[in-house]
């Protein structure tokens, strides 16, 4: 696809403004407390109960860092003392074995992932520990039908230990890269030469990893548009799989962290756009797909084929090739959706061991879906993963008439189609290549939730 016709200035600015991105719908804000341990326990046991029970999907969360990386958002501890991760370790595997034993022993694990803070802070001996925890528990599916992925930093790990890594079962790595420029690591306070990523990167392969993802971020401190298009060469030159270009938000009134940023570096609104338009430009003149959001992917990747057969998922993981699941989310803040409900963690350690030594799971909040939920997050699940929604299917499924049924959203998007960003004919609404930076946007004429929430997301584009 053209950059040009994916990239429209006027209209990215006009319909960049607060927005959820869907990894889940109804988004966590209707996410409630009256949702507790028992009505997660029986949502398993209705997911066992199924005619053709779903194959499960694990998330782990491992929040310790040894550093502070001044940009992040996520739920972390900062610490050097390991033996707090042993404990928190130990504690993980208690919830692993009182987890598994909700869901039916024929099922298999076919999707794994380890997030963070970072998954490589724990020593491989220990990740090992937590793998045979895991299959005891979970039994994971055969070899070929896994996609188990780990996010490194790669200032902790060295090419042995990806090697190990592979060794351990894991398939996929995502490499936390950000930016390359001096200036701009020594601004957030993540500093890692060129040369660590490319021998990492060269290690992944000689182990036979099946698929390589780098992550950056534009709209750091200090970034231009020279610099980042080097770092932008770098990253082409290595040639990963998948590369994820996230929009950086600065909210240092919500996360303490990026108060340490002056204010002094952060680049104008203007440049954002700049270095967006730059990205897709060089991303896809390099031969990479727009899969959607922040994502590409080489043509011949799975993300790229699944998007043209229109197998694409899309959950609390971003976007995946495998068939919808039952994702169980593990340790403290991990999100889980099982059946027709979601639930969420709770986010101290001190609340996680206390609940695990009580004899009870974790679960913080959570929410169960309504008829009129289950028939809008396929809505969105449809626009986000296909850029498309057949009406017929959505009827035929829902027992609607979708025209009568969502006439409201339908006005809301004429804009939209005024706007060339979308077609709406008799049968279908299909995103145009313009409107492809504003899936968000589309989705959004379909919440019936936003409007009350709405300065609660990051921006659309």
């Amino acid at each position: 696809m053209q950059d040009d016709l994916l990239f429209n200035r006027p209209l990215v600015e006009k319909y960049d403004r607060p927005g959820p991105r869907y990894t889940s719908y109804p988004t966590a804000p209707q996410f409630h407390a009256a949702f507790a341990e028992d009505d997660y326990r029986a949502a398993a046991e209705r997911s066992n109960r199924v005619a053709a029970p779903k194959p499960l999907s694990v998330y782990v969360h491992i929040p310790f860092c040894k550093s502070l990386c001044y940009y992040c958002a996520c739920n972390k501890i900062i610490t050097h003392n390991t033996d707090r991760a042993a404990e928190y370790l130990a504690w993980l595997k208690h919830e692993v074995q009182t987890q598994g034993a909700l869901f039916d022993e024929t099922r298999r694990m076919t999707q794994l992932h380890l997030g963070g803070g970072t998954p490589t802070y724990l020593s491989n001996t220990q990740l090992g520990e937590l793998m045979r925890s895991l299959d005891e528990a979970f039994h994971f599916a055969p070899v070929e039908e896994r996609e188990f992925s780990l996010e490194v930093d790669p200032r902790t790990v060295t090419p042995e230990q990806i090697h190990e890594l592979h060794d351990l079962g894991f398939n996929r790595l995502s490499f936390g890269v950000q930016d390359f420029d001096p200036d701009v690591q020594q601004a957030v306070n993540r500093v890692q030469s060129e040369e660590q990523v490319v021998s990492l990167v060269q290690a992944a392969r000689d182990a036979g990893f099946e698929s390589i993802s780098v992550d950056l971020i534009y709209g750091l401190p200090l970034q231009t548009v020279a610099s980042f298009d080097t770092t932008l060469d770098k990253i082409i030159a290595l040639r990963p799989d998948r590369i994820a270009a996230y929009s950086y938000a600065h909210l240092p009134e919500l996360f303490k962290a990026q108060r340490l940023i002056r204010p002094e570096d952060m680049p104008p609104p203007e440049r954002k756009m700049e270095l967006l338009e730059l990205t897709i430009r060089r991303l896809t003149g390099a031969g990479y797909v727009y899969i959607g959001m922040d994502h590409f992917a080489l043509p011949e990747d799975e993300l790229s084929l699944a998007r043209e057969n229109g197998t694409l998922q899309r959950n609390f993981q971003g976007y995946s090739t495998h068939a919808d699941c039952d994702m169980i989310g593990l340790g403290i803040t991990s999100i889980g959706k099982v059946g027709d409900s979601y639930s969420q963690n709770v986010k101290e350690t001190a609340q996680y061991q206390h609940r695990l030594e009580a004899g009870r799971l974790p679960v913080m909040r959570g929410y169960r879906l309504n008829d009129d939920d289950r028939l809008r997050r396929d809505v969105i699940n449809a626009l986000m993963c296909h850029g498309r929604i057949d009406f017929a299917d959505i009827e035929a499924k829902h027992d609607i008439v979708f025209r009568d049924y969502f006439a409201d959203a339908l006005a809301e998007l004429a804009e939209m189609q005024r706007d060339e960003l979308i077609d709406i004919r008799d049968e279908a609404i299909e995103v145009l290549p313009t409107g492809r930076l504003m899936m968000r946007n589309v989705a959004m004429a379909f919440d019936a939730y936003l409007k009350p929430n709405e300065g609660r997301f990051s921006r659309t584009v």
